[in-house]
């Protein structure tokens, strides 16, 4: 299962963000930011299809971190 970790802004976004997900079908879990990764709240979201979550996420202004490539 190839999947990505998108860093959220809050737990509180984090939830909602799976829940928007969820919803929609998308997959989404929620789990703890590892410590090499970009800072924030310590919260991520763990998604399968990038580009939908992405694209999702903004059209419903869910804020998150940029990712780090």
């Amino acid at each position: 299962m190839n999947t990505t970790l998108i860093p959220m802004t809050s737990i509180t976004y984090a939830m909602k963000a799976k829940k928007l997900l969820n919803s929609r079908g998308v997959y989404c879990e929620i789990q703890r930011t590892p410590s090499g990764l970009s800072s924030g709240c310590g919260y991520s979201i763990r998604v399968k299809d990038l580009s939908l979550a992405l694209s999702l996420l903004e059209k419903n202004n869910m804020p998150h971190k940029p990712l780090d490539r």
